[in-house]
């Protein structure tokens, strides 16, 4: 059993179960494709596929085996990617979270690229969830994030701390800098980010510990549309107070407090507990530990 056995592999799961478009995209013959994993069978003991009709399906056999295939791939590509030309050149690929990823990350990034010019940082924003996955599956190499981290094979080291704010319409129902008591806040119309954001995931904890739930009204992955409905009145939003900072200079929203209610969260330093870390991932990470420091010293 060697590399090229895992690879085609996984060639064939990638490809629809269909092992004439895996010796496509590879470039051998298909009765090459089906003695490698015929091979593999052999040499485990296990049936990877069941044949029905003329069509392949993943065993559970076959699914646990994906699962190992993918790390070891990804593993080789590491260590390929980690010795030739070592950090002087290659790819960075970062992920942050939706508020990381606006409010942060280009900073981050263009003072990386100015000190290492010669790798290619390639970035993905989403929400969290989809972060984990991207790093559960090798397709990140670092994510930063907010909120919880879920995955037992990660690794997060928080690196920056803020607090989410509430926001509505100047005196729809709330005013400026007006603390007003928990029972008063649960009943609003709440305008949030979606399920699997950082920050709906931070509010719907916070919402938790306080004793209730919420069920919005407006959902969106886009804070400025939530910003933008809560200077029409038309609930009370939920998110990072720089994303409203416009809105609050203009008086188009007001910020409040909410009585018994923490808003507070944590940034993130997240990647895989087995990844390898190269020298330009680890310059990256320690080049966020700076800049996070050098928000707390501002606060």
């Amino acid at each position: 059993m060697t590399l090229r056995h895992i690879r085609i592999f996984l060639a064939v799961c990638e490809n629809g179960n269909n092992t004439t478009r895996a010796a496509r995209a590879l470039y051998l013959a298909q009765p090459a494709v089906s003695r490698a994993v015929a091979e593999l069978e052999e040499y485990y003991g296990v049936r990877l596929f069941d044949r029905i009709g003329r069509r392949l399906y993943l065993t559970e056999a076959g699914r646990r085996m994906w699962e190992y295939a993918v790390h070891i791939c990804g593993l080789f590509d590491d260590l390929e990617k980690g010795l030739r030309g070592w950090d002087e050149q290659g790819v960075l690929r970062v992920g942050a979270s939706i508020t990381i990823g606006s409010q942060f990350l280009p900073g981050y990034v263009d003072a990386f690229r100015a000190a290492h010019p010669g790798v290619d940082v390639r970035v993905w924003v989403g929400p969290s969830e989809q972060l984990e996955e991207k790093l559960l599956h090798n397709t990140l190499d670092v994510a930063l994030m907010e909120g919880p981290v879920h995955g037992s094979a990660l690794t997060a080291e928080e690196y920056m701390a803020d607090t989410l704010a509430v926001v509505c319409a100047p005196g729809r129902p709330f005013t400026q800098g007006q603390t007003v008591p928990l029972d008063a806040f649960r009943v609003q119309r709440f305008l949030l980010r979606e399920k699997g954001s950082g920050t709906r995931e931070q509010f719907d904890s916070a919402a938790a510990a306080a004793g209730f739930t919420v069920a919005p009204v407006w959902e969106s992955t886009s804070t400025l549309a939530l910003v933008n409905a809560a200077t029409r009145g038309l609930g009370v939003a939920v998110l990072p107070l720089r994303m409203a900072a416009d809105a609050l200079e203009k008086g188009q929203v007001a910020v409040f407090r909410v009585d018994g209610l923490d808003l507070s969260r944590k940034f993130r330093l997240v990647h895989h507990r087995d990844k390898f870390l190269t020298a330009s991932a680890r310059e990256f990470l320690a080049l966020c530990r700076a800049q996070g420091d050098a928000a707390r010293e501002r606060v």
